[in-house]
């Protein structure tokens, strides 16, 4: 059973590109598109597409908010965030709306597929950069030089004594 794709961007020749790239895939249907939020949210509420590819500006409603109303109104439907915007806000505001997956817009059409497939697998699909400054960000809060958990707060003497105890010694 083939991917239901549903395409919101305000751009017709984005909207067409990615139709016709979607649809050249045998596992992957797109199966309606709108040029603005608040007709991708009534549509997707009466399609309910397993996948919404989402440009995060968009008229009348903007993409973050219009995944916000589509997680709402067809919570079985994934949506990836499209965009031209790379910034943490943007991409944070869109992950916490409900989106599985943000994209930007200079991604290989390979890479849309890729994300479509993830985020219906139930997985998590960012494009490579962004993963990359989010893990960077991480690591930035809970590195190396800050305390996890418990045991990160132990110098390595008491580490060493706390498992020669429980060695049994």
């Amino acid at each position: 059973m083939a991917i239901t794709v549903f395409l919101a961007d305000d751009h017709a020749v984005v909207r067409d590109g990615l139709h016709a790239l979607l649809d050249a895939e045998r596992d992957i249907e797109v199966v309606g598109t709108a040029a603005n939020g608040r007709d991708a949210v009534r549509q997707v509420s009466e399609l309910c597409p397993d996948v919404a590819v989402v440009d995060i500006v968009m008229p009348d409603l903007g993409g973050i908010e219009a995944t916000r109303q589509m997680q709402a109104a067809s919570s079985s439907t994934q949506v990836v965030i499209l965009s031209m915007h790379d910034s943490d806000e943007y991409v944070l505001r869109a992950l916490r709306a409900g989106a599985r997956g943000y994209l930007l817009k200079e991604s290989a059409g390979e890479e849309v597929i890729d994300a479509v497939r993830a985020v219906h697998a139930g997985r998590r699909y960012l494009s490579e950069g962004i993963a990359d400054r989010l893990i960077d960000g991480y690591l930035d809060v809970y590195g190396e030089s800050k305390a996890v958990g418990a045991l990160d707060t132990l110098s390595p003497r008491e580490l060493e004594v706390l498992q020669l105890v429980v060695e049994g010694k």
